[in-house]
């Protein structure tokens, strides 16, 4: 009996027929004789779920299951071809990828009621010495070189819904004033994010916003909200507030003309409390300051992937390799995300990793049809044995 193994049915979850089309549409293939851009997908996914350190580990360990490559729509593998793939081929076959799958991932993993809470935040990966000077020395910081990846989490789902990959020296909030706007929203993020202008977009949208003010900033108090009782050893304030500075400086007009809620939380741990800053006046004080506590999901999920996934280390130092190995890391966590939603539901994110890394090319079905014929012909030799005493 034939099946599919577990690598197989991670894949799965790629909408071939997408991926052929998003190939075409940005001539993904164009230039390559016989490795083409599914075969370096799936030499990538490899390669960040069995945690190969270089393209030489993907070689070896790819190209020892030969007899699965013709079920996986590739071939074998070669050092100095995988690394060309990387070094050409277009990321936007794989941007594009990414987006799709994001779109599966939420919807399968989703909520039916659960609120719309987005997060934002970015992780930066230092890109310095040989190679990578080349290109990264160019958006040096002062902390770092190389690229950001810029995420919006949804936390209910556990799942990225949008993602962009920019030069390390690109601020975070540029990049996100270029991100759309989901009507009714709640957008957590952190004072990085600090642009009243962006804030009045999101305000117009109908969206939401909770994040920290920072401490400069200027505000007339109009009024002070009661704080339930219950909430009072928590919520210092919660008060009605307009920013006053209509020139924040650089030229700059503040266009953010509407009302804040100003909410200042006791932190247990620390001195100084937390002042956050919000459009939503629905909200207790209380629910404000636990979404901007689920902020701290997103890093988890930066935590994550560095951890499980090859994203320390890189297998090209071309900013299109880095490019192609971080979008196809991104891949890796949402196909195994996909995975979960629809076979195993109630294990553990990491728990499903290791087990599909311990037994990638393991055919289960298979497995249990041997079991099964093996007990069975141990039930017919019991059965036709005398009875000796």
């Amino acid at each position: 009996m034939f099946s599919i193994s577990r690598f197989q049915q991670l894949l799965r979850g790629v909408p071939r027929g997408h991926f052929d089309t998003l190939v075409e549409q940005h001539q993904g293939d164009r230039y390559a004789k016989a490795f083409g851009c599914y075969d370096l997908l799936v030499a990538q996914v490899y390669g960040h779920l069995h945690g190969s350190r270089s393209l030489r580990d993907i070689e070896t360990g790819f190209n020892a299951h030969r007899t699965h490559h013709y079920h996986l729509g590739t071939r074998q593998v070669r050092r100095s071809t995988l690394a060309d793939a990387c070094a050409k081929r277009s990321t936007a076959v794989f941007e594009g990828l990414a987006r799709a799958l994001m779109s599966t991932a939420h919807r399968s993993a989703r909520k039916a009621g659960a609120e719309c809470l987005r997060l934002l935040d970015s992780t930066s990966f230092t890109l310095k010495g040989r190679g990578f000077d080349d290109w990264a020395a160019a958006n040096r910081t002062r902390n770092t070189q190389g690229l950001k990846l810029h995420i919006v989490y949804d936390p209910g789902s556990a799942i990225p819904v949008l993602q962009e990959i920019s030069a390390a020296n690109v601020n975070d909030v540029t990049q996100a004033a270029n991100m759309p706007i989901t009507r009714g929203a709640t957008y957590v993020f952190d004072k990085g994010y600090c642009d009243y202008n962006w804030w009045a977009r999101i305000n117009e949208q109908d969206a939401k916003l909770v994040t920290r003010l920072k401490s400069n900033a200027k505000v007339d108090v109009l009024e002070t909200i009661d704080i339930p009782v219950t909430d009072r050893g928590t919520v210092l304030a919660d008060e009605r507030i307009r920013l006053s500075n209509r020139n924040p400086g650089a030229g700059r007009k503040n266009h953010y003309k509407a009302d804040l809620r100003r909410v200042i939380v006791a932190r247990p741990d620390k001195d100084t409390p937390l002042v956050l800053v919000t459009n939503d006046f629905e909200r207790s004080a209380a629910d404000v300051a636990a979404c901007y506590k689920a902020r701290w999901q997103i890093e988890l999920f930066f935590k994550w992937i560095k951890q499980n996934l090859r994203i320390r280390s890189f297998f090209g130092r071309s900013e299109n390799a880095v490019r192609i190995q971080i979008l196809c890391a991104l891949i890796a966590y949402l196909l195994v995300a996909i995975h979960r939603a629809r076979h195993a539901p109630d294990i553990p994110m990491i728990r499903l990793l290791d087990a599909l890394r311990a037994a990638l090319f393991q055919r289960p079905d298979s497995d249990a049809e041997v079991d099964r014929r093996r007990k069975r012909r141990r039930i017919a030799q019991v059965a036709v044995q005398p009875v000796l005493f």
